[in-house]
């Protein structure tokens, strides 16, 4: 007879058992993945400005991508710094979440969305 500890699943997955395949309790990092979906996302769309999301203790410093219909999607970035040079060589204009909120169309296409049948 092998007895099983309650944690043993847990400890079993070692370093690919996390989301993102890093430890888990660590952040995970921008990667190039993260830089792709927002270059082809922003060229597929008008009027996109990027809303920067500051670090937390539970996700690294973040994009929000906003598009002039309130559409939007959030990846990793590196830094505030980084997120500026991302607007900067397309042309986006960068704001500061916490200096500026969100825009009202992104609240509002959130809202449409949640209304839409499945």
């Amino acid at each position: 007879m092998v007895g099983v500890g309650l944690f043993d699943s847990l400890r079993r997955r070692g370093k690919g058992g996390s989301k993102g395949g890093g430890k888990p309790g660590t952040l995970r990092k921008s990667t190039p993945d993260d830089t792709r979906h927002l270059d082809e996302w922003a060229a597929q769309r008008t009027g996109v400005e990027a809303y920067v999301e500051p670090r937390t203790t539970v996700t690294e410093t973040t994009v929000v991508l906003i598009a002039h219909d309130g559409e939007w999607t959030r990846r990793r970035i590196g830094s505030l710094e980084a997120a500026q040079q991302f607007g900067k060589k397309r042309s986006i204009p960068v704001y500061e979440v916490s200096k500026v909120g969100y825009p009202k169309r992104m609240r509002e296409y959130t809202e449409r969305q949640k209304r839409r049948p499945s």
